[in-house]
């Protein structure tokens, strides 16, 4: 049986770069996960999968949040603010997902700060966000 599936490795980061990330799609899960209230009712195995998902686009998106702060001064306030938010990603993202519905949200927290952080470099220098 041959496989449809495709492994891409590009561990220079070049193919991220020029891949837009879904972010309405982000942007529904981020939502959906931080309106859980109490348990949400899924198995341990679907919340470790969404907090997988979650992981990938926190990892994605800080990716352009450090793209978009490169090309700004170090003493400039807005890449001062992105590299803490891109410390603490990195710090939360190197503990290893569990199937809880704290580690969801708190994932699920982390992709919306990041992409606060992405909007207001965005308006600071765009062009460093839109060429790759």
């Amino acid at each position: 049986m041959s496989s449809t599936h495709v492994v891409l490795h590009a561990p220079e980061g070049r193919l991220e770069a020029e891949l837009p990330l879904d972010r309405e799609l982000h942007k529904g899960l981020v939502k959906a996960v931080l309106g859980w209230t109490g348990d949400p009712g899924l198995p341990p195995a679907d919340l470790k999968q969404l907090t997988l998902l979650l992981t990938g686009a926190a990892r994605a998106v800080a990716a352009d949040v450090r793209r978009a702060a490169d090309p700004l001064p170090e003493d400039h306030a807005p890449r001062a603010l992105a590299d803490v938010v891109l410390e603490e990603a990195d710090r939360r993202l190197s503990v290893p997902a569990e199937g809880t519905a704290r580690c969801t949200q708190r994932h699920a927290r982390l992709v919306r700060a990041l992409y606060e952080r992405l909007d207001r470099l965005v308006s600071v220098a765009p062009q460093a966000v839109m060429a790759p």
